[in-house]
């Protein structure tokens, strides 16, 4: 899958010394603009051996200025996701005017972090020298919501968009790649500045059920009241007042919506960020979630589905494309839930197809995540059963 400034491509044979340089050289010529900014590669467990040759072959060979990216089970391309058999997929990219730096941070830096000087002394880089980042971490040696609240501090309401690594589960193991180093711990974020900022979709699979509330009394993770009423009674209510075919997919599939920006005149969808329930006692009446939500904030309940998934995507998608009705978009990165794919949708390349319906042709490329990082309203956050799309756009 290819347009002027981007394209994509998939290796699926075993790691071939010959063949894999032609295949790179190939691939750069596909592109039609004069030089490449940006190589994203992506790439399953079975090459973790020759990572580092594979990285040098395709710098070389495809003349990538700046190459990242991670490993995964699954990967995606173009139109489609490869759940099985993945191999690697690269994309490269031709940003006009791009202004891109490239950092490997670790865990010993999250543990330093101490307010929002910090990563800016780090990277080099303030708020105004940056328009957004893109961010591939290993989930098993950073502590990646501790990172992106860090993160948030020195740069939000700057996007950050991109996943957490998937690799081999017995092991434990994943890579995150930076030009021709193979990382297994930290995690890799590139500045994207200059004439290219970030747009990002971050679509969290849910669709809101009931109104909204306000949240009466909060302690820690527990809410005992919504609108002066026990939690658990609004809950059952707005589970009640669902047809009965809904109900059946309901059990088990809520969520709570917790409104991140108050200060909207009216909520809609993407306005929510999703967090999981993990409790509600009838007796005392209290509901518990996986977040610290705040006294006064808005609530929706939120059903999630596939359904429902396809739903929030599609609009989310839409949104983007009239925001964007006379902008260059030059290419993207897709970061899929492991939990999505075929498993959830019951049909291949649901996500990557409908990105390319409805903003397409894209080059894209991507991978199937432990987590995916996108903004909702003016903070970048931790989310699963998510898309989160990061698209390279001219300023």
């Amino acid at each position: 899958m290819a347009s002027e400034f981007s394209v994509a491509a998939h290796w699926s044979n075993p790691f071939e010394e010959t063949a894999l340089p032609k295949w790179a050289e190939d691939l750069r010529t596909r592109l039609s603009a004069s030089h490449v900014t940006l190589g994203l590669v992506f790439m399953a467990p079975r090459y973790f051996k020759q990572a580092k040759q594979i990285l040098e072959i395709l710098r070389v060979h495809a003349r990538i200025p700046l190459l990242a990216g991670c490993s995964s089970q699954s990967l995606i391309v173009g139109a489609e996701e490869v759940e099985e058999n993945a191999g690697l997929t690269l994309s490269l990219y031709a940003l006009p005017g791009a202004d891109l730096k490239a950092f490997h941070f670790t865990q010993e830096q999250v543990e330093e972090a101490n307010g929002p000087g910090y990563w800016q002394m780090e990277t080099g880089l303030s708020q105004e020298q940056t328009n957004g980042w893109l961010a591939f971490i290993d989930p098993f040696h950073l502590d990646s919501e501790a990172w992106l609240k860090s993160w948030n501090e020195a740069y939000a309401p700057l996007p950050v968009l991109g996943g957490l690594a998937s690799g081999d589960l017995n092991e434990q193991a994943t890579q995150v790649y930076l030009n021709g180093e193979v990382f297994e711990e930290g995690g890799i974020a590139i500045a994207v500045g200059g004439e290219v900022r970030l747009v990002g979709v971050t679509s969290q699979g849910c669709t809101p059920i009931g109104e909204t509330w306000t949240l009466t009394k909060v302690e820690q993770n527990i809410i005992h009241e919504i609108g002066n009423r026990p939690a658990y009674e609004v809950l059952a209510e707005t589970f009640n007042q669902l047809p009965p075919d809904e109900q059946k997919h309901a059990r088990g599939n809520l969520f709570i919506g917790l409104v991140v920006n108050e200060y909207l005149e009216d909520f809609h969808r993407g306005d929510f960020l999703i967090r999981n329930l993990l409790g509600a006692d009838p007796r005392s009446g209290s509901i518990a979630v996986g977040a610290a939500p705040r006294l006064g904030q808005t609530i929706q309940f939120q059903r999630r589905s596939a359904a429902a998934a396809t739903e929030d995507l599609n609009e989310l998608l839409a949104r983007t494309r009239r925001k964007l009705e006379n902008t260059l978009i030059y290419g993207g990165c897709l970061c899929s839930c492991n939990g999505r794919g075929q498993g959830m949708f019951g049909r291949p390349n649901h996500d990557a197809q409908l990105v390319q319906q409805r903003l397409g042709p894209l080059g894209l490329a991507g991978f199937f995540c432990n987590g995916e990082i996108g903004p909702v309203g003016e903070r970048s956050f931790l989310h699963g059963f998510t898309a989160s799309l990061a698209l390279f756009v001219k300023k």
